[in-house]
């Protein structure tokens, strides 16, 4: 049920080459240019090199399912190649043109936008040429629930007018971000879940000021994560995505690929740090004798293997069902996937931290930063509370299908 197709098997070996060739050896250049450049978003000359190479051997918008804009691989087909560039988080998926947010961008792009839209936007994203954001949690409300969105998008003749505050909307520091897909409130007396749309904002839109960065646990990602004030931002109606009302509708969408995405780049993640753990132990003499001697040591590496394995089958599955019974059939799964994977792989690097001693709380391993990273995808796309409540409803009902029907 889950084996490789033989697309997806030619598909990994090129990419677990390119891994090897290209992007494990730029690791260490990557840091040197962002040290030298003194400027936490800077967009480093590496990166633009290896995003040339990926286009040349086609591993290039692998996360895309339509043939006509992407590689045409199934869910099932991608997990696989997610997971082997979460092992180099800061490189692999860019260099591919498969980081977020710009693949849920280019998907919303791809399903809800005009002509026009994929003109301006969707195609030069598709080229790698620039850089997108996704606007929808606001620090005055529980985002989590995304019908508690407050900025206002107010219909005035053939424009929009939009007002509100934005925050947590990664990539709009990118030095090529060139546009935001904003998540507001059209008509606040529509039923609950139609009184949202989403529209296509060019970043430069008089009005539109991008007001800080928010670091994640004192790491500046290099991509940011803003917080963005809009101020009688006009747009063109034709700045609408789908139809007034569509917003949450798009929003839901958006999210079943991207928590696959997460969930094997978080394996990925799991898996470094697995390695890393198994070097360190094996490497480091305490009391007279390898650290990998020592059982709770062992205990640690067998745990981290189950547990890695069981998420990671886990997703899969999710993968499949999304590509055989549809996203809405798959949501229990989707829901367990973003819970357990994040989890998971935490828990692998803060054991691989433990076994680095106070090397790995320091930049010069990666296992801090991972841990930072990681750590934020309990909340992104929704806290691991919402998750739950998705899955223990869905059970409730299981055995009383009446169970708070309107919940």
């Amino acid at each position: 049920m889950l084996e490789l197709t033989e697309r997806g098997r030619e598909y990994r070996e090129k990419l677990l080459d390119f891994m090897d060739e290209h992007i494990y050896p730029a690791e260490a250049t990557y840091r040197t240019q962002m040290e030298e450049a003194r400027d936490p978003h800077f967009q480093p000359p590496i990166l633009e090199e290896l995003k040339a190479k990926a286009k040349q051997r086609g591993l290039w918008n692998l996360f895309h399912p339509d043939e006509e804009w992407g590689s045409g691989l199934t869910n099932l087909e991608y997990a696989h190649l997610a997971e082997i560039m979460g092992r180099s988080p800061e490189l692999a998926p860019e260099a591919t043109n498969c980081n977020a947010p710009d693949t849920g961008n280019m998907e919303v792009l791809t399903h809800f936008g005009t002509d026009e839209h994929k003109e301006k936007w969707l195609k030069p994203l598709l080229d790698g040429q620039i850089a997108s954001a996704f606007a929808m949690t606001e620090p005055a409300v529980a985002s989590s629930d995304a019908t508690n969105v407050e900025l206002r998008m107010v219909r005035d003749g053939d424009e929009y007018v939009l007002n509100g505050r934005k925050w947590w909307t990664s990539n709009a520091l990118h030095k090529n971000c060139k546009v935001l897909i904003v998540m507001g409130k059209t008509d606040p007396d529509a039923p609950k879940h139609r009184q949202q749309s989403m529209m296509v904002v060019p970043l430069g839109t008089p009005g539109v000021t991008v007001l800080r960065n928010l670091p994640v646990f004192g790491y500046a990602d290099r991509e940011g994560h803003a917080e963005v004030v809009f101020e009688n931002v006009r747009v063109p109606a034709t700045a609408l995505l789908a139809d007034e009302g569509d917003g949450f509708m798009i929003s839901q969408a958006r999210l079943g690929p991207g928590r696959i995405h997460h969930c094997m780049r978080s394996i990925g993640m799991a898996e470094r740090a697995l390695d890393m753990m198994i070097d360190r132990a094996q490497s480091r003499v305490t009391f007279g004798a390898p650290v990998a001697d020592r059982a709770n040591i062992q205990d640690w590496i067998a745990e981290a293997r189950i547990e890695i394995e069981m998420a990671r089958l886990l997703t899969l599955k999710t993968a499949w069902l999304m590509d055989t019974v549809g996203n809405q059939r798959a949501r229990v799964e989707i829901a367990g996937i973003k819970i357990a994977a994040p989890e998971v792989a935490l828990k692998v690097v803060d054991r691989a931290i433990q076994v680095h001693g106070g090397g790995g709380v320091s930049d010069d391993f990666p296992l801090a930063w991972l841990y930072a990273h990681l750590r934020t995808l309990r909340l992104a796309d929704g806290p691991d509370e919402v998750h739950k409540r998705t899955i223990a409803m869905t059970e409730l009902r299981r055995r009383d299908p009446a169970w708070k029907k309107k919940a």
